[in-house]
């Protein structure tokens, strides 16, 4: 899920065949053709735009409606926009650069002596990330691996509940020596018919699959996730993700480990949300495509759209500038993302979870790999199986649809869950929409041993 300071709903391709979601507006003006006034009245449909927040933030900004009625049109605010930002930005440089060159104003400071007062932010912020992420890492290692009462603690443990299995927590070393947090559950006996590579959504962590891992080693599947850069125990500030290039490049690291120590076993990639859209970004490699059988993707973030034009303008710089600000005007509603009750309070009274203002370079991230995606989506080649609840408010079920329409893939398929919201796997019928993900998985398994 994505917070909704950056991002509004994307509209549909297709109108709507509700006459309900669009308002008339009638305009006129003048013409001056051949010495004659001419009056022509022009009609144009403006869709509302709904509300949205993010599943994580809690937050709601209100987008702006009817914006062609402001006496300046999008073009020339988003040009006056761009103008003045750059010139801030080119200000904020010269300072930097002039601030580098002046000569100290005290005596020399001894070598040693942390940096001097220059870089005394720098080392107090570093101080206060490498605390929290501690903190966070402890929180991690305390996440129950099992629903079942019966089961016990620790690293390896055994337990009950969907069938017994073995879990463990691990941290990994990244590819840029960065720590990343790790779960895994595997079934207690018998052979792997397969492993499921879990890759969670924005401000969430991967402790919150515990009931799906349960399932799949009931079905004698392997499941492996891992915390992204910036969440759950894994290293970064909270929150914040410099790039979404790199969870991929850390998700195609994780999947060849695994691959390297289960041999011969089949591996697919799930996705949800923004892990979604890392999936799908890390499935179009190759190498990659050539290494699993397949990826499965719940309400995938493909088309996102900015609030505004003047956002997708300025969020470039916005994140080269201040790519850690955090947009605190925001105003705290928020929208539900499950129909179960239990779970909606579970996932915000979370620790891990991260609620807190979008940053800047994150929600910037986000429009650039759904930019990205959008150009390529008739490039994806790679067997997938999308599910996505109707009523989800948070990403559109329609690019889901486009998705399947568009994708050149020989084997795909498609679930669509009238009335369910964004987190399918934390609905009521989660059981089902798990063993429709099972099944699709044995289905590909039986076709490729054909």
């Amino acid at each position: 899920m994505f917070p909704s300071l950056f991002f509004c709903a994307s509209p549909s391709p297709s109108p709507s065949p509700s006459p309900s979601p669009f308002i008339r507006i009638k305009k006129k003006r003048s013409l001056w053709k051949r010495g004659e006034i001419e009056e022509i009245t022009m009609e144009r449909s403006v869709q509302q735009v709904e509300e949205l927040t993010s599943g994580a933030s809690g937050r709601i900004i209100p987008v702006c409606r009817n914006i062609r009625r402001s006496v300046l049109s999008r073009a020339a605010l988003v040009r006056f926009f761009v103008f003045v930002y750059s010139i801030l930005l080119g200000f904020l440089l010269l300072l930097r650069r002039s601030s580098r060159a002046a000569p100290p104003l005290s005596s020399p400071r001894r070598k040693g002596a942390g940096g001097g007062r220059r870089r005394g932010w720098r080392a107090a912020a570093a101080a206060a990330e490498e605390e929290d992420v501690r903190r966070r890492r402890a929180l991690a290692e305390e996440v129950p691996m099992a629903e079942s009462s019966d089961l016990g603690g620790g690293g390896g443990g055994e337990g009950g509940g969907w069938g017994r299995c073995r879990w463990e927590t691990f941290v990994l070393a990244g590819p840029r020596r960065n720590a990343l947090f790790c779960r895994s559950w595997v079934p207690a006996s018998g052979d792997m018919r397969g492993i499921l590579l879990v890759i969670h959504g924005l401000n969430e962590h991967s402790g919150r699959y515990v009931h799906f891992a349960e399932q799949l080693t009931s079905c004698q599947f392997g499941v492996y996730a891992m915390d992204w850069i910036g969440h759950g125990g894994s290293d970064g500030l909270h929150g914040y993700v410099p790039s979404l290039d790199y969870v991929v490049e850390d998700t195609i690291m994780f999947l060849e480990k695994i691959k390297l120590e289960n041999p011969g076993v089949p591996c697919f990639l799930f996705g949800h949300s923004t892990g979604g859209a890392v999936v799908v970004k890390a499935a179009s490699y190759p190498h990659i495509e050539a290494m699993i059988e397949g990826i499965i993707l719940t309400s995938p973030a493909l088309r996102v759209k900015p609030a505004h034009p003047i956002v997708g303008a300025v969020a470039p710089i916005f994140s080269l500038v201040a790519p850690k600000f955090q947009f605190k005007g925001a105003n705290k509603r928020g929208i539900p993302v499950s129909r179960d009750p239990a779970a909606m309070i579970a996932k915000y009274t979370d620790p891990l979870v991260y609620t807190g203002p979008i940053r800047v370079r994150t929600g910037h991230e986000i429009l650039r790999m759904s930019s990205y995606l959008l150009q390529n989506i008739k490039s994806v080649t790679v067997p997938f199986f999308v599910l996505h609840g109707t009523a989800d408010r948070v990403t559109d079920p329609l690019a889901s649809q486009d998705l399947y329409n568009e994708a050149p893939s020989t084997y795909k398929d498609i679930r669509l869950y009238d009335g369910f919201l964004h987190d399918l796997l934390f609905e009521p019928e989660r059981d089902e929409i798990g063993l429709d993900i099972i099944y699709w998985m044995e289905k590909k398994l039986k076709q490729q041993s054909l």
